[in-house]
C-alpha cells in the first residue's frame, strides 16, 4: 500500500494527509469508514475540502465522517463523537489528519475503557490532567526508557510517567551498518510498548511546552500535566529543511541518508548499483548525534567498493562543515590512513546548502581561511547527507534551554541550573559530551543516582565525566574504538590502544552492542555504565 498506514488495531488505523485519489486503494485494502479528523484550511489552499474527500470516499463505496480537531484542543465532546463513530460505523476505520497523531491520540481517548493495559494507563492519565505525576519523563528514546528502567530498579515503587507520542522505538547505531548491508533493518525496530518498562505510565503524546514555577508540561492532547520532578530526553530534532530541496529528493536520485530509518537501506542500494562516478559524503555543522556517523558511511561504502573491485572508478569526496576530520585528535592518525588508502578528497569548512536531486547537483557554502563565504556547485552520483541538527522547538522555545537552545544543566551533575527538581540527559541536554547511545548509557546512572539523592534530601553523590563513545567503523570488519569524555580524555573501557583498528571491535559493534542496547541498558542493567568519576 502506497500510503502510510499506522495499524492501531485489527479494525483501526491512522494516516497522515490523504488525497481524493486514494480512497479506491483504500477501499481495496479492506477499509470501510474514513474518519477525517483535519480541519478545512488547515494546510492551506492545497489541501482537499471535507467535501472533496466525502464524494472520493462515497464513489469508493465507503462510509465518511467529518470530526475536526484542533491540534493540541481535543475536547470532550468531540472525544464522545469519536467513541460513537468507532460503535456506529462500520469497520476497519481509517482516521487521518495532517500527520496522523490526532487522530491517534483521539481514538486513544475515545477507547479509555480498553482491556489493554499500557493503553488503558495512556488514556486515564490523559483524563486525569488535575493529579500531579511524581516523576515525569519527556521522551522515550534511550535515555527516557533506560532511565526509568534503572530508577525501577533502584526503588521499584517509584510512580513514573514517560510522555511519548511514538509508537516505535529504533536502535538507531546499527543503522550505520544497515547502510553498509551488514544488519538487518527490521531488527533496529521495536513496537514502544514493548519497551516501556513494566509499570510505568505511558502517555502517548507530544510535550509542547514547560511552566517550571507552576511545575507543568503542556501537551498536544490537552491541558497540562503537573510533576514533582521532571527529566527531560526527548532526543534533538534533525533539520532536513534546513538544505533547500533536500527533503524533496530524499530516498531518490542517488539521495540517501543513514540518519533515517526508512533510508538506510536505500544507501546500501546505492552502493550496490553505484560502479564508478561521484560519490560525495557530507557533514554538517556541530553538534550532532553520533559525530562519526558521517565518515562510518564513508568508510563503509569505500570498503565494498574496493572489495568489488570498483573503488579506483569511484571519486569519493567528503565535505565537512567543521575544520577538522574528527575532534579528538588521538584518533585522526588513524582515520588519516583510511582516508589515503581509499583516495578520498577531504573538503573543510564546506556546509551542503542546497541539493537538485534530478539534476544530480549540490551547493556547499565553503569558507576560506579569511571567513569569506563562496558558493560553489558540484555534480554527483550518489550524495550521503547528514543533516544539521537543533534541539527540539518546544525545549529551544522554552526558558529551560541555553543560548543554543539545549536543555540548561550542570555538565557533571545532569540537574537544571535553575531549577533543582529538573534533571535532562541524553542528546537534548546541554552537556558538551558526544551526542550517543553509549554516552546517555552513563548519564542514566548520573541522573538515577543523583534524582533519588535530591528527593532524600542528600547531596547530589555521582558525577559525569562526559563518556561518549563512536565505534568508527573504517572497513568492514575492522573498527576504532574510540572512546573519550570532556576535553578528549580518553575513556578506554580495555586496557589498549583504543587508535588501532580491530577486529574484536567489530564484534562489539555489530552483536554484542545492540543485544546489551535491548536486554540490559533499556531493562535497568548497567553493565559497565558507572562513569570513571564521581
Amino acid at each position: 500500500m502506497t500510503i502510510s498506514i499506522t495499524r492501531q488495531t485489527n479494525n483501526f488505523a491512522t494516516a497522515p494527509q490523504i488525497s481524493p485519489a486514494d480512497m479506491q486503494e483504500i477501499a481495496e485494502h479492506g477499509f470501510k469508514t474514513v474518519i477525517n479528523n483535519r480541519p478545512d484550511g488547515e494546510g492551506g489552499p492545497t489541501q482537499p475540502t471535507s467535501s472533496e474527500m466525502e464524494k472520493a470516499a462515497q464513489e469508493a463505496g465507503l462510509r465518511y465522517a467529518y470530526l475536526p480537531v484542533v491540534s493540541g484542543q481535543i475536547t470532550e465532546d468531540q472525544t464522545t463523537q469519536f467513541a460513537s463513530l468507532l460503535s456506529s460505523q462500520p469497520g476497519p476505520i481509517l482516521a487521518f489528519c495532517r500527520s496522523g497523531a490526532r487522530s491517534a491520540n483521539i481514538y486513544q481517548m475515545a477507547t479509555a475503557t480498553t482491556t489493554n493495559p499500557i493503553t488503558t494507563s495512556v488514556v486515564a492519565a490523559s483524563c486525569n490532567w488535575q493529579l500531579q505525576h511524581d516523576i515525569v519523563i519527556v521522551g522515550g528514546g534511550a535515555a527516557g526508557i533506560g532511565l526509568a528502567a534503572s530508577l525501577l530498579k533502584r526503588q521499584s515503587n517509584l510512580s513514573i510517567t514517560i510522555i511519548e507520542p511514538k509508537d516505535k522505538h529504533y536502535y538507531q547505531p546499527a543503522w550505520t551498518l544497515v547502510g553498509a548491508g551488514e544488519f538487518d533493518p527490521a531488527k533496529t525496530e521495536r513496537n514502544m510498548a514493548d519497551v516501556m518498562p513494566k509499570g510505568v505510565n505511558w502517555i502517548r503524546a507530544a510535550a509542547t511546552g514547560f511552566d517550571p514555577v507552576k511545575k507543568e508540561v503542556q501537551l498536544d492532547i490537552g491541558s497540562p500535566i503537573t510533576y514533582r520532578n521532571l527529566i527531560i530526553a526527548p532526543g534533538l530534532q534533525l533539520n532536513w529543511k534546513a538544505i533547500e530541496g533536500l527533503e524533496d529528493t530524499l530516498g531518490k536520485n542517488g539521495v540517501t541518508s543513514n540518519y533515517r530509518f526508512d533510508l538506510a537501506s536505500y544507501t546500501w542500494s546505492l552502493v550496490q548499483s553505484l560502479k564508478s562516478g561521484k560519490a560525495i559524503f557530507t557533514q554538517p555543522p556541530m553538534p550532532i548525534k553520533c559525530a562519526g556517523a558521517p565518515q562510518k558511511a564513508m568508510y563503509l561504502s569505500c570498503s565494498e567498493w574496493e572489495h568489488q573491485g570498483k573503488l579506483k572508478n569511484i571519486q569519493v569526496e567528503f565535505n565537512n562543515a567543521g575544520a577538522v576530520l574528527f575532534g579528538v585528535a588521538d584518533f585522526v592518525p588513524p582515520l588519516m590512513e583510511y582516508v589515503k588508502r581509499y583516495q578520498i578528497n577531504l573538503q573543510f569548512n564546506s556546509k551542503l546548502v542546497a541539493v537538485d536531486g534530478p539534476a544530480k547537483k549540490a551547493w556547499f557554502e565553503i569558507k576560506d581561511a579569511q571567513g569569506n563565504l563562496q558558493r560553489v556547485e558540484k555534480s554527483f552520483d550518489m550524495l550521503h547527507v547528514v543533516p544539521p541538527q537543533i534541539a527540539p522547538d518546544f525545549i529551544r522555545q522554552s526558558s529551560l534551554a541555553n543560548a543554543e537552545g539545549w536543555v540548561e544543566v550542570d555538565q557533571t551533575t545532569l540537574q537544571h541550573v535553575r531549577h533543582a527538581d529538573i534533571f535532562s540527559l541524553g542528546d537534548a541536554c546541554s552537556s558538551p559530551n558526544a551526542k550517543t547511545a553509549a554516552a546517555a548509557r552513563k548519564q542514566i546512572v548520573v541522573v538515577a543516582e543523583n534524582l533519588l539523592a535530591m528527593r532524600a534530601g542528600r547531596p547530589l553523590p555521582t558525577r559525569y565525566d562526559g563518556y561518549g563513545s563512536c565505534p568508527l567503523t573504517v572497513e568492514k570488519g575492522r573498527i576504532v574504538l574510540a572512546e573519550f569524555g570532556f576535553g578528549g580524555k580518553l575513556l578506554p573501557t580495555f586496557p589498549i590502544n583504543p587508535a588501532v583498528p580491530r577486529r574484536s571491535a567489530w564484534i562489539l559493534k555489530k552483536y554484542i552492542l545492540p543485544m546489551l542496547y535491548w536486554d540490559a541498558m533499556l531493562k535497568g542493567r548497567e553493565w559497565l555504565a558507572r562513569p570513571a568519576s564521581k
